[in-house]
């Protein structure tokens, strides 16, 4: 398996490049727009086919790449189906599988920061990966105040579903502000202090009371990235 995690320093996003080394197909996860040469050189040094761009949700923080690397590579754009955007080559729903080579990811439903959010899981030779989005951060976890949010919607999401995978498996949040490049579920579960509620009633207690000021680019970002990236 071919796989990088490159970071866009204005919106603290990480982008991941996952390709499979036998058939050269690879896939991009929550791309920036103002990074796109950078995408196309890493393909073309790497010698990678992109053949899918996934976003984890409709993001409020930074525009989405995806129609111009489809535009640019053919590639297929897919968002989850409550994202309700059109122009996406494929709407995803929960259990879907992406398969890119021999590689294989599957969608997971985990509403909360968003009511499109999903997680993108993938084992490969016995190690198990978890993009997450905005739903779960290192030591923290994505805001439920807009966009359709839901902390208990965000509850389920991380302790039903996302704490339920086995604790080696590798957590890769969509962004970090503090540096951290990577985590586990037993670290999360061990040090995350959002997770060390006691049930969905504090969860939604804490959530709602973070006070957060909205994010800088979300008027512009938001519409644009329903549209593909299109401002």
């Amino acid at each position: 398996m071919i796989f990088r995690q490159l970071f866009e320093q204005e919106s603290s996003t990480y982008t991941y490049l996952i390709g499979c080394e036998e058939t050269r197909e690879a896939v991009f996860i929550d791309t920036v727009n103002s990074e796109v040469d950078q995408y196309l050189q890493l393909l073309k040094e790497l010698n990678l086919k992109l053949v899918y761009v996934l976003d984890t949700h409709t993001h409020a923080d930074h525009i989405t790449a995806a129609g111009a690397l489809r535009t640019a590579t053919g590639a297929l754009t897919l968002l989850g189906e409550q994202a309700h955007s059109f122009c996406v080559s494929k709407a995803l729903h929960n259990g879907d599988e992406i398969r890119v080579g021999q590689l294989v990811l599957k969608a997971l439903f985990t509403p909360g920061h968003t009511d499109d959010s999903y997680s993108f899981i993938m084992e490969n030779k016995g190690q198990i990966y978890a993009f997450t989005g905005d739903t779960l951060l290192i030591r923290s976890t994505g805001r439920t105040d807009f966009q359709n949010g839901s902390a208990a919607d965000q509850y389920e999401s991380l302790f039903n579903h996302l704490l339920k995978l086995p604790d080696h498996t590798w957590v890769y949040p969509a962004h970090d502000y503090k540096g951290w490049t990577v985590s586990t579920i037993a670290e999360e579960k061990a040090h995350n202090p959002r997770l060390q509620v006691k049930d969905v009633t504090a969860y939604v207690d804490l959530m709602n009371n973070l006070k957060l000021p909205d994010p800088k680019m979300m008027d512009i970002a938001v519409p644009a990235n329903r549209a593909c990236g299109k401002t």
